[in-house]
């Protein structure tokens, strides 16, 4: 499928008449920073020191979804147990910790270049992450310096994470954006469905295990095989969705 016929698609399954593309939505884990891995070693660390069996291929299904979720759901189908909120504050407090433990994640390869691009173009970026970490902003400031705007979307701010498009949501409503005005770029399936229920186009980027076609699967309108090969598109993309006027 070319492009423009990608673009079409879209245009048909959302009903929208046109793209008038300004923000551009965007995740944090496994797209801003090569963190994944890390975070599945505290997630299976901190499962198993609780008597819960799990695989690192289960925590990056779930990536997206808030950590109180995560804990909520985990602790119910692994060890028949309701876990409520101030526990699973204080369960993803050691998460945490199991995570610093591991040192920094790196930058994602091309993730500066990305943003770069669309700030050249005046596509406003704004951050959508499932995180809790309240030590995840200071270092995107540090490591993305006048890369982000004010608005930014964390999983302090949501009731329902992804695959609830509530996330998304909310980054446009904080921005002032409808679904035609906003991309997305997201490298998980649950991340993906959020943004595809949102009605934004949805850029899936493939920087862990999970296959292409899954995110395809997911919704996803396109798919790069990593933030380097989406960077030395982007610029293309832009100018064939700002060519779809309503």
């Amino acid at each position: 499928m070319t492009l423009q016929q990608t673009i079409a698609e879209y245009l048909k399954y959302t009903g929208q008449k046109g793209l008038d593309i300004s923000a551009a939505l965007i995740d944090c884990d496994g797209v801003l920073y090569d963190s994944m891995k890390l975070h599945t070693q505290a997630w299976v660390k901190l499962m198993k020191k609780n008597g819960i069996k799990c695989t690192r291929d289960e925590f990056y299904e779930m990536e997206g979804m808030t950590g109180s979720e995560i804990i909520k759901m985990k602790f119910k189908k692994g060890a028949g147990k309701n876990i409520t909120d101030d526990e699973a504050h204080a369960l993803y407090g050691v998460k945490t910790r199991y995570f610093r433990e591991l040192g920094e994640a790196p930058v994602m390869p091309g993730a500066v270049r990305v943003l770069q691009t669309l700030k050249d173009a005046d596509v406003e970026r704004i951050l959508v992450t499932g995180s809790q970490q309240d030590t995840l902003l200071e270092r995107i400031e540090n490591d993305f310096p006048n890369l982000f705007g004010e608005v930014k979307v964390t999983g302090h701010d949501v009731r329902k994470g992804k695959p609830n498009p509530e996330p998304y949501l909310k980054g446009m409503a904080k921005s002032n954006k409808k679904p035609s005005q906003c991309i997305v770029i997201e490298n998980a399936p649950l991340g993906v469905q959020a943004a595809h229920a949102a009605g934004c186009f949805t850029i899936g980027v493939t920087t862990g295990p999970i296959p292409e076609k899954d995110l395809y699967k997911a919704g996803a309108d396109l798919v790069y095989k990593n933030m380097d090969e989406l960077a030395a598109a982007l610029p293309s993309l832009l100018v064939a969705l700002s060519l779809v006027k309503a």
